[in-house]
């Protein structure tokens, strides 16, 4: 849903979305591969349906509890770019730079990634493109960088037919499942359930499941990237968060309990595709093909809202003179005119390192995103310690228990990932150590 006028100038955003608009960020910025790639490894981590229902079930309440926090922020400041302007705001410039340009590189290695992995399902349904992945990926991003580049309204409106096919497409699969699949015998369970506890380190498994289930729900906050953009962010806000938020938690245990219904657990903790495996038991080898199509639509969904998020963090930094100020360029059509090119130029330089490098990244970039959405807690927080009247049109139910519990809760989980991967850790420490006198660079460009 749209509303208002454009009116713009040359550096001004067009206050023209709505709630639909922000329900169909939240969910096309957040479903992606992961719900039908994710659920084998985790089953192999895990074993048991209890527990891995239980871990489900514990993220998307951290999501919940997340989305309440970052309502009162986005309502508060309501700006583009989220975790790096309440970043700025609460902790300064420096720490703004930091949460910000690491934002970006994150959301620019996994949408190279995303769009990597559609041109490998384009090449798995047109056998004669396999090989050109590089090129198609490339081509995938050039052509969404086009839509962009026409306006917010034409990308908006691309955005919420998407993420609506992919939601019909997901409740879809669920039906299915119970319809015409077979449910897997108690013995199987049980039998799979005693193998699990044999199987070592549970504290090992649980959190690789959480990296895991932590990188699909990585996009519940997307709606608050576009809270200048929205007509009225006070009122649509928490409608478009909460309610996207409400449909993502829905979608994701409905599929993950019909997996579990269909698929024996030694050929779900095999599974590399386990939607497509669900799919394939049913109506045969041929039907595969259906859950690759749906593949397909669902990553452009998810590419699609970070080519149109991602630019925002830029346009917000050039704003506070915290980038090139030209990135607060913005076309008739609303959208940022330099940023959005050059998000799309270094995701296409993620692509041409290859695969495996913006992969690797990706799965790195996972790491980051929960640093962003900790200094948004620990931001909220300080904020309202030290600029307590400053008008709060949503207030987070249940302060200050909510934000500590979610504080503390990704601090347990940077911790535990760290010690998991300490790849990531390392990546991080340098990270910061690169990124001040990179900040610095900036501030005196800026100055001359």
């Amino acid at each position: 849903m749209q509303s208002g006028k454009p009116q713009t100038k040359n550096h001004q955003l067009l206050k023209i979305l709505g709630v639909g608009f922000g329900i169909a960020v939240t969910i096309g910025g957040t479903i992606g591969t992961g719900i039908l790639r994710k659920p084998g490894p985790i089953a192999n981590a895990l074993g048991d349906p209890w527990l891995i229902m239980g871990v489900w079930v514990l993220v998307s309440i951290y999501a919940l509890l997340g989305v309440l926090c970052t309502i009162e922020l986005g309502v508060t400041f309501p700006k583009a770019g989220a975790w790096y302007v309440y970043a700025k705001r609460a902790f300064g410039g420096y720490a703004g730079f930091v949460v910000g340009f690491n934002s970006w590189l994150g959301t620019s290695s996994a949408t190279a990634f995303g769009a990597f992995t559609m041109s490998e399902y384009i090449a798995l349904l047109l056998p004669k493109t396999a090989g050109y992945e590089t090129y198609m990926s490339i081509g995938i991003l050039v052509g969404l960088g086009l839509l962009h580049w026409i306006g917010l309204r034409t990308a908006s409106r691309a955005q919420e037919i998407m993420s609506v096919a992919k939601g019909v497409g997901l409740f879809g699969f669920v039906i299915i499942c119970f319809v015409y699949g077979d449910a897997v015998t108690p013995t199987q369970v049980v039998e799979t359930t005693a193998q699990a506890v044999q199987k070592g380190s549970l504290i090992g498994a649980v959190i690789f499941a959480l990296q895991a289930i932590f990188y699909t729900y990585d996009g519940w906050h997307t709606a608050a990237y576009f809270a200048e953009e929205d007509a009225d962010p006070a009122r649509n806000l928490p409608k478009s968060m909460l309610g996207g938020l409400a449909l993502i938690v829905a979608i994701y245990l409905l599929v993950n309990i019909a997996i579990l219904y269909i698929l024996p657990m030694p050929v779900l903790q095999q599974s590399k595709l386990a939607a497509a495996d669900a799919i394939t038991l049913i109506f045969g080898e041929q039907s595969g093909k259906i859950v690759t199509f749906f593949l397909m639509i669902s990553i452009l969904g998810i590419v699609n809202a970070q080519v149109m998020f991602n630019p925002r963090v830029l346009y917000s930094m050039g704003r506070d003179g915290l980038f090139i100020t030209q990135a607060t360029r913005v076309n008739a059509g609303g959208t940022p005119s330099i940023a959005m090119p050059l998000s799309v130029a270094m995701a296409v330089v993620f692509i041409i390192s290859g695969k495996e490098a913006s992969g690797k990244l990706s799965d790195i970039a996972t790491f980051f995103f929960v640093i962003g959405y900790t200094s948004g807690f620990a931001s909220l927080l300080y904020l309202r310690k030290t600029e307590p009247d400053l008008p709060r049109p949503w207030k987070v139910p249940g302060y200050p228990f909510i934000p500590w519990v979610v504080l503390i809760a990704s601090l347990a989980f940077l911790i535990g990932a760290g010690f998991q991967d300490p790849g990531s850790s390392v990546y991080a420490v340098g990270f910061l150590v690169l990124s001040y006198p990179l900040y610095l660079g900036v501030k005196w460009w800026n100055k001359e």
